[in-house]
């Protein structure tokens, strides 16, 4: 680990199944390429899952991005030790201290163990009101559903958020197996704050409180959000330097 950079926590799935589907699922290749690729260049990256070992991937992500997308070829190809060898997510509850960022993947796992997972609940909460950067990507964004502050807030309560549009997910025809449906949820939880781009899979990506809630909506933003990640976690590290 480099003495002179801050640390990143990502966070990806556990989960491998989409539903009663029959179907594999897991984490999103360009959606953990980019970010990893960016924040990689000012933190150093420790990668974590709920059950740690390895996180299972969507590989319909992999066949179809490593063929049109550089970044994520050579991720995939140059990187296999990040994805089969996770650290137990409940291991770093109490170690926000450590990090400068929490950063949640997507992929339609997170749907059915991040939104529920009660290490992850209780990081968003630690590393927030702890002055951290929370992150997350498209599915990713299901983590801070039932996210809550120790008040009994919602994290999202009354803030700009993003995450897969319920009408991207009825074009994928997904819809009725997924646990809840994301976009709506996030609208409940902030108070009708969810924000999309104007036609699906669209870039959007949504920087609020104060630059330490990061959101973007589906792979087409992992490029955007990858950027303002590695921005806000350097300018906290240049804020640190001047204290």
């Amino acid at each position: 680990m480099s003495a002179s950079k801050l640390r990143a926590l990502f966070v990806l799935t556990s989960h491998s199944k989409l539903g009663n589907t029959g179907r594999s699922t897991g984490w999103y290749l360009p959606e953990f390429a980019h970010p990893y690729n960016e924040v990689s260049k000012v933190a150093d990256i420790t990668i974590a899952s709920p059950a740690g070992g390895e996180a299972p991937v969507d590989h319909g992500s992999v066949a179809s991005w490593t063929a049109k997308d550089e970044v994520c070829e050579a991720f995939w190809n140059n990187n296999f030790a990040l994805w089969t060898n996770t650290q137990k997510l409940s291991s770093f509850v109490g170690q926000s201290k450590n990090f400068a960022a929490l950063f949640y993947v997507g992929g339609h796992g997170p749907m059915w163990d991040l939104a529920v997972d009660e290490s992850s609940l209780a990081l968003i909460r630690e590393f927030y009101e702890n002055g951290k950067i929370v992150s997350a990507i498209c599915h990713g964004s299901a983590a801070l559903v039932n996210a809550k502050l120790s008040d009994g807030s919602y994290l999202v309560a009354d803030t700009p958020v993003t995450g897969f549009s319920d009408a991207e997910e009825d074009a994928m025809e997904l819809s009725e197996y997924m646990p809840f449906m994301l976009e709506t949820e996030l609208q409940k939880a902030s108070n009708g704050k969810f924000e999309k781009a104007d036609k699906l899979w669209g870039e959007k990506v949504v920087v609020s409180k104060g630059g330490r809630l990061i959101t973007g909506q589906n792979p087409f933003s992992a490029k955007k959000l990858a950027s303002e990640l590695a921005r806000a976690i350097q300018t906290r590290g240049s804020e640190k330097d001047e204290l």
